[in-house]
């Protein structure tokens, strides 16, 4: 037992430097390691190859069209200026509330379906102009927008990360997930919100001036409608919210089983896909194929990391943990802190949220039974504990880091500064939180 569990260290070391150091494509290093633990747990090549191809494919089976209509969603979002739209709107049924309050909110809702990184470089100039017109300085307004979008992004699907980890953890609940996610994330953009504003009133002048007008202060009137624009967020979770309800009704019939059929997560989410191609305002066909086309090329390389992933797990599971469980049963919230801990050395090594939730769920999704958090809620949590984890912490080796110092026309030092502690202390009330409503969920049931 002690070589298996010094093998998935090696394994993961592996990891760390092949893409920190290395800057080898997670691909490559999340398929060279699933071999090479095969190899140290004397599975024979060729069943390790067979449970690489079985993991690989189960996931892509289960996660593949909704990480694809949820990519599609996203491009047609941002092809279609809708997520300015929302931004807008959020601004004017927000508008009492302090700026950076209200900029985080807008990342809360823009990062659900755009990634974050994306949706950062359309909501940037944005930021410029309202930090210019306001005389708000613009680094509190930075934060409070990278950190609220960098919330949602690992914890509320669809976006990918967490995503992939209800995959490798079998969870069949998404709307549970959803929910949960998205209040621990609403808790975490106040947060960041609240360190954004403590930052405007560390820096009481405007450094930054723009003499000139941006091209979003120029198109606002071809901006969708904000009720339009959010649609393709609402849909999906009201149609799987229905879904949850649906279930207790004793009807029967072909009208039922096609409203049963639209509650699924992939269709809900085409549903969502549907209403995103209806946000434009030019020929409907070049928008629908630059939107498909645009969302494909963005899922292919995730759907592909997150498959290595998930072989990765099935050699994984091969391991028998019971002994190790054992050990650990006396400490209740270890099997909470361990996915943390796993997913913020990963993110802190190697820059990528995404890789590091779906490495580390695949790491401990075998534990989970032994550590009675085999059931939907017990999975939640922890996905939750290794969300919160990928986010500590962003600095230079993280392609987030560079776009929002350089959108924002940051140095380095002062990103370290703010962006990155912003994240940290992210990371750790997170983990706060999640600990407190596993405490409250075990105590209750």
């Amino acid at each position: 037992m002690a070589f298996s569990l010094l093998s998935i260290l090696v394994v993961i070391i592996w990891i760390v430097i092949g893409t920190s150091r290395l800057k080898i494509h997670p691909f490559l290093v999340l398929f060279s390691g699933a071999l090479f633990l095969g190899f140290l747990l004397g599975i024979t090549p060729v069943e390790t190859l067979k449970l690489i191809q079985q993991g690989l494919g189960k996931i892509i089976q289960n996660i593949g069209l909704l990480i694809l209509f949820g990519t599609v969603i996203g491009v047609s979002l941002e092809e279609s200026k809708g997520t300015l739209a929302i931004a807008q709107g959020v601004l004017r049924y927000l508008g009492r509330l302090p700026l950076p309050y209200a900029i985080s909110f807008i990342g809360y809702i823009v990062s659900i379906p755009v990634f974050c990184d994306a949706a950062f470089v359309i909501l940037s100039h944005l930021n410029k102009t309202l930090s210019r017109q306001t005389k708000t300085p613009l680094v509190g307004l930075t934060v409070a927008l990278s950190t609220g979008l960098f919330a949602p992004h690992v914890l509320v699907p669809p976006t990918p990360g967490p995503l992939a980890a209800a995959s490798n953890l079998e969870l069949e609940n998404l709307l549970l997930l959803i929910v949960v996610g998205a209040s621990i994330a609403l808790i975490l953009i106040i947060v960041g919100g609240a360190y954004g504003h403590y930052l405007i009133k560390k820096h009481p002048t405007q450094s930054e001036q723009i003499s000139h007008e941006t091209n979003e202060e120029k198109s606002i009137k071809s901006l969708p409608d904000f009720k339009s624009a959010l649609l393709p967020i609402l849909i999906p979770i009201a149609l799987m919210g229905l879904g949850a309800v649906i279930k207790f009704i004793p009807f029967k019939g072909a009208f039922f089983d096609f409203i049963l059929l639209l509650t699924q997560p992939t269709f809900a989410l085409a549903v969502g896909m549907l209403f995103a191609f209806r946000l434009a305002r030019t020929q409907r066909k070049d928008f629908v194929n630059t939107s498909l086309n645009k969302g494909i090329k963005q899922a292919a390389p995730i759907l592909i990391i997150t498959g290595m992933g998930g072989a990765l797990g099935s050699i994984i599971q091969t391991i028998p943990l019971q002994n190790i469980a054992q050990s650990l049963s006396s400490y209740d919230a270890l099997g909470i802190v361990i996915p943390f801990l796993i997913a913020a050395l990963l993110k802190t090594a190697q820059g990528s949220s995404t890789v590091a939730i779906i490495t580390t769920s695949s790491i401990v999704f075998p534990l989970l039974p032994l550590l009675q958090l085999d059931s939907e809620m017990g999975k939640v949590w922890v996905i939750m504990s290794l969300g919160v984890g990928s986010m500590t912490i962003s600095h230079a080796n993280d392609s987030y880091f560079w776009i929002v110092s350089q959108m924002s026309g940051m140095d380095v030092k002062t990103a370290y500064r703010t962006h990155t502690v912003g994240t940290f202390i992210q990371g750790v009330v997170g983990l706060v939180v999640v600990l407190i409503g596993y405490y409250l969920w075990s105590f209750l049931f």
